[in-house]
Formats: C-alpha cells, structure tokens, sequence
C-alpha cells in the first residue's frame, strides 16, 4: 500500500487541502490516521484515491 499526506492529495484532486480535510469523508474519500491523538498523520491511500476519481465520472 502506498499513500499520500493531505497536501498531496490535494494537489492530485485539485483542490484545497482545507476542502479535502473538511469533505474528504463526505465525498466518499477514507482517511487513514499514523501516530496517537492531535499530532496524528492524516494520509490518504493511493489506490483508493484512483478508484475514486474513476468514480467521479460523468457521462453524457
């Protein structure tokens, strides 16, 4: 498994590292939390990322 910090998957998504911290779980997105309590490490795994995106899709 591979995974990207908040500031990466943001800029991959293209969009604020403020929206993806504040919807990422509304949208469908999981978090992974590394480390105890408020100094914990938000990341996001790669994979599922891609599977995402693929999902977001619009057909017309």
């Amino acid at each position: 498994m591979r995974f990207m910090d908040l500031k990466e998957t943001a800029e991959y998504l293209n969009v604020s590292a403020s929206w993806l911290y504040k919807n990422a779980r509304h949208s469908g997105l999981a978090i992974y939390r590394f480390g105890p309590g408020v100094n914990s490490k938000i990341r996001f795994e790669v994979s599922e990322i891609e599977a995402w995106v693929k999902q977001q899709r619009v057909n017309s």
